[in-house]
């Protein structure tokens, strides 16, 4: 099912206005209140540190740029974990004991899938900077118009993928993803457009991501006799996968992955005494690098993070604080409305102090952040994706080179 225009997303929103106050925090008289749902514990928990980091950044420059709506925006952690119950206890702490106006997160499409309905039936927003799990396109939630990410779609990273796969010459490629909404989803898009270059799949392997053995997933893999692997996971799973195909001959030179495993811990977890392991395994992932102005500015604040996802969990943040700036008003409704409106048609502006200065001019804007130029569609999501390519070598993840998808 397709979800509700933007014409009617507009209506349905004005319309929950008028009730959004008593269902949770807001108001125009009290301090915007933003909490987060992202990984501190589970199979993502390395990618926590730079999300939440970057959250915290953006409503300290927010803050130091006045605030929103003339009082300082505060900000309420929360751990999504990657299990269904730890994301729906967070989510209901923040939502009836929080009261909080906006949630970022969560950061696995699964985990969003379990809660999307609780978070939106509540009348809040949600911004996740790492769903990429293609259904999320078209899911209804319980109240339309209150789910947004600035992350692209897998149906625009697994098409990127195949292109690094087939330009290294592969065209028996093996595929094992999660048996979820983010693997699958990724497989389906990958594989499509791996069979439209010419590729042969020589085997689709789905395995489940709460699973503790994978030998039998392994060995379906290596008896296909691929010439390319590629892993769609995370790193607790992940990584076993791994190990077992390299036990069983598979070079780490003909691995392909993707935005999951995108951490120099995968490699310490695969053999902490050797930092060449997995040289030359090679993934996709949005682009981490964001603006060059965001990445020294991140760096400053907080050095020796990693950046996946950073710029997308500062953008999720900061149109929040511009769409209540833009409303005139912190009540969740009305930041709903406005969320897709301050990401196009207008006038350019790429930090949050610029962009205020033009709200409280009257002006309309077009904000281009962070993760770059984010004009979204009616479906509160981007329009296009840029994408590091990247890969393991001695101990580190190296970008390659970027590539531009979509429109």
């Amino acid at each position: 099912m397709k979800r509700t225009n933007l014409k009617s997303v507009v209506l349905v929103v004005a319309a929950f206005s008028l009730v959004a106050a008593a269902c949770s925090g807001g108001g125009g008289g009290t301090a915007l209140k933003i909490g987060t749902d992202l990984p501190q514990t589970g199979d993502l928990a390395v990618l926590g540190p730079p999300m939440v980091e970057a959250v915290q950044m953006a409503v300290r420059d927010i803050n130091d740029a006045g605030g929103v709506n003339g009082k300082d925006v505060t900000l309420v952690i929360g751990d999504s974990g990657t299990n269904e119950q730890v994301a729906a206890e967070t989510a209901d702490r923040l939502i009836t004991t929080e009261q909080v106006d906006g949630i970022i997160g969560p950061a696995s499409s699964r985990i969003t899938l379990s809660v999307i309905d609780k978070i939106t039936g509540a009348g809040i927003p949600m911004c996740s900077p790492s769903n990429t799990g293609s259904s999320l396109s078209t899911y209804e939630t319980t109240e339309p118009g209150f789910y947004f990410r600035t992350a692209p779609p897998d149906n625009l990273q697994g098409p990127a993928l195949a292109n690094v796969i087939l330009d290294d010459g592969h065209k028996n490629v093996a595929v094992i993803a999660l048996n979820d909404e983010y693997g699958q989803g990724f497989a389906k898009f990958l594989e499509d457009a791996l069979k439209l270059g010419g590729a042969t799949i020589a085997a689709d392997v789905p395995y489940d991501p709460n699973g503790t053995d994978f030998s039998a997933d392994v060995q379906q893999v290596v008896d296909a006799s691929p010439d390319a692997v590629v892993l769609i996971s995370f790193p607790d799973t992940g990584t076993r996968i791994i190990t077992g195909l390299i036990e069983n001959g598979i070079s780490p030179d003909i691995m392909y992955t993707a935005d999951g495993m995108q951490s120099a811990d995968v490699i310490s977890q695969v053999n902490a005494n050797d930092p060449s392991v997995l040289n030359g395994m090679k993934g996709t992932a949005p682009s981490s690098q964001g603006s060059e102005a965001f990445t020294k500015a991140f760096a400053d604040f907080a050095p020796g993070v990693a950046t996946i996802y950073s710029a997308h969990a500062y953008d999720c943040t900061i149109i929040e604080a511009l769409a209540a700036d833009t409303a005139k008003s912190n009540k969740p409704a009305d930041i709903a409305a406005n969320m897709v409106g301050v990401t196009r048609d207008g006038t350019k502006c790429y930090e949050y102090s610029d962009c205020k200065a033009l709200i409280d001019d009257g002006t309309d804007i077009d904000y281009d952040g962070a993760s770059g130029p984010g004009e979204w569609t009616p479906a509160g999501e981007p329009s296009a994706g840029t994408y590091d390519v990247w890969e393991f070598r001695d101990g580190q993840v190296v970008t390659l080179s970027s590539v531009n998808v979509g429109s």
